[in-house]
């Protein structure tokens, strides 16, 4: 059983490390993410202010934000999983950590 809670806990703290590499990836793609954000926001104001007419460039930028919106509600999305997957995991870890907790209570009571 100590054997299984050691592998349990290896898994779990694999399984955490995946998810801070994949909470550092996500911030990188945030970081470029407001970048874009910004510069399309630049190009918002400038065709408020009537810099720009053209249908055409109208269409790029409003499709190019819309691109923008999905990736971003994508990364969201699966951060959510990501975050409830990890949860999930350390409430399995916390259950085995009490049983093992009980298990040792009881041992040492036989003693």
């Amino acid at each position: 059983f100590v054997q299984q809670t050691k592998w349990s806990l290896q898994l779990m703290t694999q399984r955490a490390l995946e998810a801070e590499s994949n909470v550092e990836k996500l911030k990188q793609e945030i970081s470029i993410l407001q970048g874009e954000l910004e510069s399309s926001k630049v190009e918002n104001e400038n065709l408020k202010a009537g810099q720009t007419t053209d249908p055409g460039a109208v269409t790029r930028n409003v499709d190019f934000a819309l691109q923008n919106l999905h990736k971003i509600i994508t990364g969201a999305n699966w951060s959510i999983r990501q975050l409830t997957l990890g949860v999930e995991s350390l409430h399995f870890v916390t259950e085995v950590l009490e049983s093992t907790g009980k298990i040792s209570e009881v041992e040492a009571e036989k003693e």
